[in-house]
């Protein structure tokens, strides 16, 4: 049979080309409309094919023609979609967003399928292999929270839904980087004093090309603005860029930037997801959330969250007594306000602990550190990763494949690759992410094991006068964070894509490996491997590590009731909350149960909150914390078993790797965590992780 991509004359279209690797370099925007219209006929086709009452209701059949069509529209969205997050232009916005409507329409209309559905349902489950089973399980459900039940208006207005809330968070999150993009204020000479020297060589390079000779440009992303908050002498400065930072995409913006304000998108979001809750018979969204989650139900998360709450309060209590004695009696703050706080609680950890965020980061170059990591994932994870080869859409953007050993005489056996994107730079959205760029697939058209391939994201600063990037401590948690992710994506040996890797884990343990890789950050077997001074070469001093290791649970309970603020705020705006309502008032609300430290008026955190208004966040917050007390239980199986050397034991690290990570999403997260650890997990060991037990 002929394949209709490779017969078009549109051949030449770089997201027509499934034959090795995407073609980065040569996507362009002209080229997202004609590759989706094919690849949307293609999979359009394909339903109508398998939904024939003639095609045999077998899930290898139905893979074959479906998933194989569907699969390759996932890739190339995914490649466009990508783009848009990390290499963002006028022209690419504007061809996805104009192929969004119809791409969201076909993934819609395929979840409601009910003739689609109805071929699932009468597949025997006990002709399945078990991942095949648990795939098939999975699907079911999900066709069910897509809508195949409904019929009539009813399906017609979850299909509209579906295609409005894609639009509306697509526009959130353009807000969000424009609003952040479009900020810059030019400072004086006297007013950036106590800035550290790299950021300041940054801001006055920044400055220049924009003509501002002698001045030093601020920005709102994230390596700047926090060592300005943390590290800049003038409070006026501070309360400047705070200002700025917290009302960005809001009403409460500048007037210059108020085109930005995602309060009615966020308005229209909610009251979309309660009536999508309600057409599937949920009363509220947040029960919707939760069916394909670990969690039993919204009343379980809220009781977890308060729980944690209660615990931690007390300790963030002492943290803000601390940080108020500190202003008043050091820093002649009798009365800080909100934009002092990250320079008291700096100056305070250096008071006490005799070391600043900026001494460690002068050894955490991001070459050392990553040489570093790649130790300690090769030494757990008996594995190999070396730099590959691959277009790439910035020239910062590097590529690796990792390895697993075959046997005596015998070549490596490729186990997955990966994109590096670390640095932080204009028309790239902030924070940090693990995507896939395809799973690991035994392909039922040609029979072939496909690799996996992840792309990992970061926002850190660039090197500057020709020397390398420098990493905070926090900097090289969040690699090591999103390397988990990453591993949990690769290092699968499930066979079926829906539930290889990631895909398929509950929501709300998907966290667990990253939280867990978090923690060989604290190791000083780990952590000698990876520092080098940047000036010097020589390795962090022991002595400045056990100041680290001492301040590491510096203000842990503020951190856990700030936490806690944004996940219980998330799970009652998507249950209790009334959508016509002020959600505001629902965060004044949650902030006077939970916060120790009382946030200004005009903050509006909510409007930059795109984890759960435009990343899958949505009354999942709480995951995060959830995830912490599996991760935390299960490092605690290593600090168990670790040797006199202090490394950690590799046959705990297979039984993690095999339980855990190739387990992917084949099986329920509690049977994997039970697999490795022998038991449910407790609170007992993130508690004492933290500091508060």
């Amino acid at each position: 049979m002929t394949n209709p991509i490779l017969s078009h004359p549109l051949v030449a279209n770089p997201l027509l080309d499934f034959s090795d690797l995407p073609l980065f370099d040569r996507i362009e925007p002209e080229h997202v409309q004609p590759a989706m219209d094919i690849l949307l006929a293609n999979a359009s086709t394909a339903l109508e094919k398998v939904t024939q009452p003639d095609f045999p209701a077998e899930w290898t059949a139905i893979a074959a023609t479906l998933d194989v069509a569907t699969e390759e529209l996932s890739r190339a969205w995914g490649a466009v979609s990508h783009l848009n997050s990390v290499a963002d232009t006028p022209e690419l916005r504007a061809a996805y967003n104009a192929a969004l409507p119809v791409v969201t329409e076909f993934w819609t209309r395929l979840g409601a399928d009910e003739r689609l559905f109805a071929k699932y349902k009468a597949i025997d489950p006990a002709a399945l292999n078990p991942e095949q089973r648990r795939a098939h399980a999975n699907a079911v459900r999900n066709f069910v929270l897509s809508g195949a039940d409904l019929t009539g208006e009813a399906k017609e207005r979850f299909a509209k839904i579906q295609e409005r809330q894609a639009e509306l968070s697509q526009k959130y999150s353009e807000n969000a980087l424009d609003a952040t993009d479009a900020y810059a204020y030019y400072a004086t000479i006297d007013e950036v004093a106590g800035v550290p020297e790299d950021v300041l060589s940054t801001a006055l390079t920044a400055a220049k090309a924009d003509g501002r000779e002698g001045l030093f440009k601020l920005t709102l992303k994230m390596p700047c603005y926090l060592p300005v908050m943390q590290f800049a002498q003038s409070s006026q400065l501070r309360e400047k860029l705070y200002r700025a930072y917290v009302t960005r995409a809001s009403d409460q913006a500048a007037p210059d930037a108020l085109q930005y304000d995602n309060t009615e998108l966020i308005r229209e979001i909610l009251a979309l997801r309660r009536e999508e809750a309600q057409l599937l018979g949920y009363r509220n969204f947040g029960e919707v959330s939760i069916v394909p989650k670990m969690a039993d139900s919204p009343e379980q998360v809220i009781t977890f969250l308060r729980d944690l709450g209660t615990r931690a309060r007390p300790y963030a209590l002492k943290d803000v007594a601390d940080l108020r004695e500190f202003a008043a009696g050091q820093l002649d703050l009798a009365d800080p306000q909100p934009w002092d706080w990250a320079y008291v609680g700096e100056k305070l950890k250096e008071a006490r602990y005799a070391f600043s965020e900026q001494e460690v980061k002068q050894y955490f170059t991001a070459p050392k550190v990553l040489a570093g990591l790649f130790k300690i994932i090769e030494t757990l994870f008996e594995v190999s990763i070396r730099q590959d080869v691959a277009p790439v859409w910035h020239p910062s953007v590097a590529f690796y494949r990792i390895e697993r050993p075959a046997g005596p005489g015998l070549a490596p056996q490729l186990v997955g690759q990966f994109y590096l994107d670390p640095s932080a730079r204009t028309g790239k959205r902030g924070g940090a992410w693990m995507d896939d760029v395809r799973a690991r697939w035994l392909r039922p058209d040609n029979h072939q094991l496909q690799t996996p391939i992840a792309q990992l994201v970061c926002n850190f600063a660039s090197g500057v006068d020709g020397k390398p990037p420098l990493l905070t401590h926090d900097d090289v948690t969040t690699l090591f964070h999103e390397f988990g992710h990453g591993l949990h994506h690769m290092l699968t040996k499930v066979n079926e894509r829906d539930v290889s890797g990631i895909s398929g884990v509950e929501w709300d343990a998907v966290e667990l490996p990253s939280q867990f890789m978090e923690n060989f950050c604290w190791e000083w077997d780990v952590l000698k491997h990876m520092t080098a001074h940047v000036d010097t070469g020589e390795p962090l001093p022991r002595a400045l590590f056990d100041k680290m290791v001492a301040a590491r649970n510096f203000q842990s309970g503020l951190q856990t009731v700030r936490q806690i603020e944004f996940s219980l705020f998330d799970m009652l705006l998507h249950t209790d909350h009334d959508p016509s309502g002020d959600f505001m008032a629902l965060l004044r609300a949650v902030r006077a149960e939970v916060a120790v430290l009382p946030a200004p008026e005009f903050s509006r955190s909510v409007h930059t909150f795109s984890h759960i208004f435009a990343g899958g966040y949505a009354a999942g917050y709480y995951s995060y914390k959830w995830a912490e007390v599996l991760s935390a239980d299960a490092y605690a199986a290593f600090e168990e078993t670790a040797g006199t050397d202090g490394l950690p034991n590799i046959e705990t690290g297979r039984k993690y790797r095999e339980a855990i990570l190739e387990a992917g999403g084949s099986r329920p997260a509690m049977e994997s965590f039970k697999a490795f650890r022998g038991r449910e997990p407790t609170l007992d060991a993130l508690l004492r992780h933290q500091g508060m037990a």
